[in-house]
């Protein structure tokens, strides 16, 4: 029976494999009888076996559980990377004078064939405008971080993500942790910022547009809490200790 080291024949599984693997895992073990099961029997990370009644099931193997807890640290390294990088960029943008957003869910307009509009939900991952009381001077940026190659392409394959940014902004960056792409790679509507040790370093200014905040934003803006101020904003209001 194949062991983990020889996953690399299955292209050391694609998302399908995984999340399969995953749904057998959490349920009854009922078999599809699919293509993506076969696989995941011929690499051993899944077993049949008959109940009492006669009954086939399929079971996630010692192999399978390996790979599940794999996967798990591997995202959830993933994810505290992605997090921290969204950090630093929420910080630079309050030193710079901006209020900033995480973890927003804003309804953005698509144009679409025939002159009708379609939306689309945009989630970036830090979005944020200017301190001032002159609505057009708000210059609403959005930027999307991307630590890992194969997020980074994913994202850049869902057209309608990238126009609901686009829809939204002024600007729209991606940051991406050192390493992972180049610069040419991320089409010419985005900049683009590589995050490393030494700090954030712009590889390609984003395209300044013409952009106001949408009334349906300025609510959902209202609804969420920005980030609160730096220790040394807060401290400056409260004065010097």
């Amino acid at each position: 029976m194949p062991a983990l080291d020889s996953l690399g024949s299955l292209g050391s599984l694609g998302v399908a494999h995984r999340r399969r693997l995953r749904e057998i895992w959490r349920s009854a073990g009922w078999p599809c009888l699919d293509l993506i099961e076969v696989e995941l029997l011929a690499a051993g990370l899944l077993a049949r076996q008959r109940d009492d009644g006669g009954r086939e099931t399929v079971r996630v193997t010692d192999a399978g559980i390996q790979l599940l807890a794999a996967t798990l640290q591997r995202n959830r390294a993933a994810r505290d990377a992605h997090e921290a990088l969204v950090e630093r960029v929420a910080t630079d943008m309050q030193r710079a004078g901006r209020i900033v957003w995480r973890g927003l869910a804003l309804r953005a307009p698509l144009a679409a064939d025939g002159g009708s509009t379609t939306w689309a939900i945009a989630m970036p991952d830090v979005f944020s405008i200017r301190q001032t009381t002159v609505e057009d001077y708000a210059e609403p940026v959005v930027h999307e971080i991307k630590v890992r190659r194969a997020d980074l392409l994913a994202d850049l394959r869902r057209a309608s993500k990238g126009g609901a940014y686009l829809a939204l902004a002024s600007q729209c960056w991606y940051v991406l942790r050192e390493g992972i792409a180049d610069a040419d790679e991320v089409p010419a509507a985005y900049g683009v910022m590589f995050a490393g040790d030494g700090g954030l370093q712009v590889a390609r200014p984003a395209p300044r547009r013409a952009a106001r905040v949408p009334f349906a934003v300025w609510m959902a803006l209202a609804r969420a809490n920005a980030e609160p101020p730096l220790d040394d904003e807060a401290q400056g209001w409260l004065g010097a200790p």
